[in-house]
């Protein structure tokens, strides 16, 4: 009887590697689509990370700018626009300063002076914004001071109405360059005055005196206003300044320095506050309503004007208030860049700014050959300054 053999069946060598052949193929075409995909996620991520951080950027500003100078606009006359900012916090100076503002804003005036928006222009670089707003519960009206009051430090008004511990307000004189910021430091009913007229300041922010004025001296005569702006223990007043840092972020600066701080270093540092990535440029404009009629007209002699103007640069704007009173609206642009490098060039080689506007206002932002790897958009806005609107034009 013959046996049959059985063979083994299976694959030859030849088959193996045909079929590793394929299999690398697919893998190569999987890993490709992949590898295009992702990056096409990460593109997209990017420039969607930029346009909401533009957008929070301008919505940030918008806010800012549109609150720009109330609490003290409706005393523009009285002393307060163009009068030099004293800030005395815990004792120590901080306004006028003996140094430079650190980066960003260094090359900003050291004597700052009250104005609801200012716009600083250094010779490179991105602009600098100062705001200045406040929201005082007793009515933002400024209050005749009569004389000093019964204590040190204190003021006599014609009362005391509406006013509590705690609360900030603005000392200041028509004709005298110093306003002294000052805080209300006392019960809230003032019940140690007989006739309620008495206003003991104190605490956190009392400024004895400033660069060249003593409080006494200052209320003294009758003419002096006291105009309450905010109160302390609300956060409601925003004294600050905006601009771009080297690290591409919108950051802001607290004059007041409410965050504290063990020395003048880290009081500088914890009034930075980060507020937007991505943002690469900031630069503004004034609309200036040159014949006061409460309204702006191209077409009437009104203008557009740069920080950098003739005119209109930060220290003639910082002392001549009545330029500062035609201010009707502020014009921001902002150029937002992705954070997404991307192999091939994505950006043009520069950027047009206020595009719309004369040619002696146009700008050019210039995009460096490494940067045009990465996506880049532009944000333009124009804020209306409201409190400046009300004002009445005669």
């Amino acid at each position: 009887m013959a046996h049959r053999i059985s063979r083994n069946s299976g694959m030859t060598l030849v088959e193996l590697l045909v079929a590793i052949v394929i299999g690398l193929v697919v893998t190569l075409a999987v890993t490709s689509v992949v590898i295009v995909g992702e990056g096409q996620k990460r593109s997209t991520t990017a420039v969607n990370d930029a346009n909401q951080s533009g957008s929070y950027a301008a919505y940030v500003l918008d806010r800012a700018l549109r609150s720009a100078g109330s609490g003290f606009t409706q005393a523009w006359d009285l002393g307060v626009f163009g009068c030099r900012l004293n800030i005395t916090r815990a004792g120590t100076s901080t306004l006028p300063r003996t140094t430079d503002f650190p980066a960003p804003f260094n090359g900003f005036p050291q004597q700052v002076r009250v104005a609801p928006v200012l716009i600083y222009r250094p010779a490179s670089g991105p602009d600098v914004l100062m705001v200045m707003s406040g929201n005082s519960s007793a009515g933002d009206i400024a209050r005749p001071v009569r004389s000093a009051g019964t204590g040190t430090g204190a003021l006599r008004l014609d009362n005391t109405i509406g006013l509590r511990e705690g609360d900030i307000g603005l000392v200041s004189r028509n004709g005298t360059d110093d306003c002294l910021l000052e805080q209300v430091h006392a019960s809230p009913d003032f019940q140690d005055s007989a006739g309620n007229d008495n206003l003991p300041l104190g605490s956190t922010y009392y400024a004895a005196s400033g660069t060249d004025t003593s409080l006494s001296t200052l209320v003294s005569g009758g003419n002096a206003f006291f105009t309450p702006i905010g109160n302390f223990k609300a956060s409601n007043l925003q004294l600050q300044m905006f601009s771009v840092n080297a690290n591409r972020t919108l950051v802001s600066y607290d004059f007041m320095q409410m965050a504290g701080g063990a020395s003048a270093t880290e009081l500088d540092q914890r009034a930075q506050q980060g507020i937007a990535d991505g943002v690469i440029e900031l630069r503004a404009l004034y609309a200036i309503d040159k014949n006061e009629d409460g309204n702006f007209d191209a077409s009437g002699g009104d203008s557009w004007e740069a920080p950098d103007a003739d005119g209109y640069d930060i220290t003639t704007m910082m002392s001549t208030p009545a330029k500062v009173r035609r201010i009707m609206a502020v014009r921001v642009a902002m150029v937002v860049r992705s954070a997404n490098y991307e192999k091939d060039v994505v950006a043009p080689s520069s950027l047009a700014l206020f595009g719309d506007l004369g040619t002696a206002l146009q700008e050019s932002y210039a995009i460096s050959s490494d940067d045009r790897h990465f996506r880049h958009r532009v944000v333009e806005f124009t804020v209306p300054l409201r409190n400046m609107l009300l004002l009445p034009t005669s």
